[in-house]
């Protein structure tokens, strides 16, 4: 009689283990809106989960409506919306679906953004604000407790949140897509398309003992030619103490040069990095810059492949041989255009790090080596 009880005790302790490794998997739930669905569903058979069921739609006058299907009461919420050319539909989306969850009294709401919109207005422009502190402040009231994102345009973008964010690197997949997708890679030299890249390629240039050149001089561009500032005359009230005849001196008009190399690329394969591939006009100016210097093959990698207008025809035109990006926004139209266009899949990243978060694992495993350069 004891045996059996004995033996009822240990069936009771096993079953209520597996009970509670059940209930800690069925806890994580993966809701994706129309932004990136083959991201999501990547993302979920990695972690080997099935997908929340979600509605998201719009109504005929263009409201965005949300319906969350099953109960997710007390459960760990994880959002993977990325941005797009609809960026301004995605934003609604993410920020709905996570108050949503919010007043269904989920436990924990993650919003797992590869690409955050709007990254590139993060700095003070004319009499413009800062986009990017607003729609982080806007995330965080509605709901959004912990933000997975992959390479901000700028790091600093981090300390607009009032809640974690974890900035993942897409560095190490592009490193080795290089060591085992370009033949002679070691024959390469790491472009940097403008001077304030420089530090990114000097950092790929330094894991891979390549050596770097560093385009100077571009076409000019309407944003990035503005000085920051209000461009109207400031007022010169009269003072009592002193008179200056002269106002405050005005800061000297910037005059670029023509477009050249710092670094030898003769005879080499010219790798251009950046963060996005958004506008490839400079990167079709600089490839041809670099064909004419000698550089005998141009590869340009990008986390961020947003390849945006008549992007696909003016990279099938143009020297560039390889444009390599990640899989954190859809491209999948763009590829059917050019078939010079690669794409890594990231998804691997994104599901470990939600499953360090959901286990409260440490994440320095997915930082290390990491600089501030990355």
């Amino acid at each position: 009689m004891l045996l059996n009880k004995t033996r009822l005790v240990g069936f009771t302790n096993r079953s209520r283990k597996s009970n509670m490794e059940s209930h800690t998997t069925s806890d994580v739930v993966i809701l994706s809106g129309n932004s990136h669905p083959e991201l999501a569903d990547l993302i979920a058979d990695r972690l080997g989960v099935r997908k929340g069921g979600c509605s998201v739609y719009h109504k005929t006058n263009r409201e965005t409506m949300v319906e969350i299907a099953d109960s997710i009461r007390g459960k760990n919420i994880y959002i993977v919306q990325t941005g797009t050319k609809d960026v301004n539909n995605n934003i609604m989306e993410l920020l709905i679906m996570a108050y949503a969850c919010k007043t269904s009294s989920a436990r924990s709401i993650v919003g797992v953004i590869p690409y955050l919109p709007y990254s590139k207005q993060c700095k003070m422009r004319k009499r413009g604000c800062i986009v990017t502190k607003l729609l982080a402040k806007m995330m965080c009231k509605s709901g959004l407790t912990h933000i997975i994102t992959m390479d901000l345009h700028q790091k600093e973008i981090q300390g607009f949140f009032d809640c974690p964010v974890d900035n993942l690197r897409a560095s190490p997949f592009l490193l080795q897509y290089i060591q085992e997708s370009i033949p002679d890679y070691r024959n390469s030299v790491i472009v940097a398309r403008n001077p304030g890249s420089a530090k990114k390629a000097t950092s790929y240039a330094e894991r891979l003992r390549l050596a770097i050149a560093v385009i100077h001089g571009e076409q000019k561009e309407a944003e990035s030619d503005e000085v920051d500032g209000r461009y109207s005359p400031p007022c010169i009230p009269r003072s009592r103490t002193m008179d200056v005849s002269v106002g405050v001196p005005v800061h000297p008009a910037k005059e670029k040069p023509p477009i050249n190399v710092v670094g030898d690329v003769g005879g080499r394969i010219a790798i251009m990095v950046d963060d996005m591939i958004d506008d490839v006009q400079s990167f079709v100016a600089a490839a041809e810059v670099l064909k004419e210097c000698g550089a005998y093959k141009i590869y340009v990698l990008a986390t961020h492949g947003l390849l945006s207008s008549d992007a696909p025809r003016l990279i099938e035109d143009s020297p560039i041989d390889e444009v390599v990006v990640t899989n954190t926004v859809p491209h999948e139209l763009q590829k059917m255009q050019c078939n010079k266009i690669k794409t890594i899949d990231i998804s691997v990243l994104l599901s470990e790090a939600i499953r360090r978060i959901h286990n409260k694992e440490s994440m320095s495993y997915l930082f290390k080596n990491v600089t501030l350069e990355d």
